[in-house]
């Protein structure tokens, strides 16, 4: 049989029975009607170009993720043990149940927050609790760099391990793809486990492109964790000379919620390798003096909810005077839009940071197909212009506050892997009002409308939010 005929038996037997497969699935697991209608009049109309196409970017439900917490009884116990032991003082949010269900784990006090403004500050307390570790480091970026910043960091790793130190390292095979092969060879002579996300199963692999993941953690012996927007790379510290000055938050925690942070890497590491680390970490927390009530909420595709979207869903819902977010792209679904729309109808102070800088083309030129219809509902767009702002922050009302990895739009929302640390204290709320009013001041309040912007932009916009499911 030559290729052509074996082409021409695929073409005419198999693939119309692997395009009836997928559009079935496209029906019965879509978010939408307008997403499944599109998936099957793709995969009908150019089989050959839309089934590659759905396998990669049309799955919405990681499947087959096994985590840790469900393997391991002896971390469930600890958590649960520990969550009546650390229970939050005073009265609680109303809100905190809704926030509890969506993380599956509850909020728990003895807390202290720090925020840390810019790669500066990040890296200089990252590597600090790097080089005061004793037993084990765990750390898990998107994005990993063997450029200057990168190579810092390797060092401190490879001097921590040098010490006897257990350094465990994911990277994300998309997001890191630059990386050359040579520096994760240094770290693993140095006796680090680093998980090969060609070897590994996704979602670090390239081959689950569709799904990222997106967190930004360092744990270091149970007592103090970082998450928030930084990840490693010259960039982040406003070294690329094509981007500038570069804007983003991380926090550093202290107490029970540490231990809820080490659970997602857990959960991430066994994925990746089959290894539960329960007996190797530290799930007995201290409790910090300044007692603030806190959650980590880890979303992703694996949850039954779209738990990303309903992250930021409860947060709005629960504001009664003001809803401040500060995110690079802007490309909500249509229950956050709706959210953003019905908090500013009803009074409640909405406003909106985003970059006025280029980061990634298509998020960017979306959002302006966004901006007409939230501000006429009362939304002010703040369009920051001291460099390129990449933070992921909110803050409702007095009371609650997050910080963490997730982005205001689709992919964040239902496709990556993303952690936010959400504090209901009305300390932590304030250091963040602080910080976001530092922003404003930096930023120019948007007045033109998409019919006013130039043609690129009132053509470009429109067209580009048709892609917003993957953006």
């Amino acid at each position: 049989m030559t290729f052509g005929t074996a082409l021409a038996v695929i073409g005419a037997l198999i693939l119309p029975a692997l395009v009836a497969v997928a559009a079935w699935r496209a029906i019965a697991t879509a978010r939408t009607p307008q997403g499944a209608v599109g998936w099957v009049v793709f995969l009908l109309s150019a089989p050959w170009f839309a089934l590659p196409s759905y396998i990669l970017f049309g799955q919405s439900k990681f499947r087959g993720y096994v985590v840790s917490r469900r393997n391991s009884q002896r971390v469930i116990e600890a958590l649960d043990d520990f969550a009546e032991s650390h229970a939050p003082s005073g009265a609680p949010d109303p809100s905190i149940p809704a926030f509890e269900k969506i993380a599956g784990m509850p909020a728990v006090g003895g807390n202290t927050m720090e925020i840390l403004v810019d790669g500066t500050a990040t890296f200089a307390a990252v590597f600090d609790a790097i080089d005061r570790a004793k037993t084990y480091i765990l750390v898990q970026f998107y994005i990993l760099r063997n450029d200057t910043i990168g190579r810092d960091f390797a060092d401190r790793l490879k001097a921590a391990a040098s010490r006897g130190v257990t350094v465990r390292v994911i990277y994300d095979g998309v997001g890191s793809y630059s990386l050359d092969r040579s520096y994760t060879d240094g770290l693993e002579r140095a006796g680090i486990r680093v998980v090969d996300p060609g070897s590994a199963r996704g979602p670090t692999s390239p081959l689950q492109i569709n799904f990222r993941n997106h967190r930004k953690t360092v744990i270091v012996d149970g007592q103090i964790g970082f998450t928030g927007g930084h990840n490693v790379g010259d960039e982040y510290l406003g070294r690329d000379k094509s981007i500038g000055r570069w804007r983003d938050t991380h926090v550093a925690i202290e107490g029970p919620m540490v231990q809820q942070l080490q659970l997602a890497f857990a959960e991430d590491w066994h994925w990746a390798t089959g290894e539960t680390l329960d007996n190797s970490l530290r799930w007995t927390p201290q409790d910090a003096d300044d007692d603030m009530t806190g959650l980590i909420v880890p979303t992703g595709p694996v949850d039954e909810m779209d738990s990303g979207s309903l992250l930021f869903l409860t947060a709005i819902i629960a504001a009664r005077r003001r809803i401040w977010i500060a995110s690079p792209y802007f490309v909500p679904d249509s229950i956050v839009l709706s959210a953003l729309i019905q908090a500013g109808l009803r009074g409640v102070d909405v406003r909106l940071l985003v970059p006025d800088q280029i980061d990634h083309y298509l998020p960017w030129l979306a959002a302006f197909a966004y901006f007409d219809e939230v501000r006429d509902a009362g939304v002010t767009v703040y369009r920051y212009t001291d460099g390129f702002m990449h933070q992921k922050v909110f803050l409702a009302d007095d009371g609650i506050a997050g910080i963490g990895t997730t982005n205001l739009d689709n992919r964040s929302f239902r496709l990556n892997f993303e952690a936010m640390a959400v504090f209901f204290d009305a300390v932590a709320a304030a250091r963040v009002e602080e910080m976001l009013e530092s922003d404003f001041a930096k930023a120019r309040m948007m007045t033109e409308r998409l019919s006013e912007q130039g043609l690129k932009l009132r053509v470009g916009a429109p067209l580009a939010r048709l892609l917003a499911p993957l953006l």
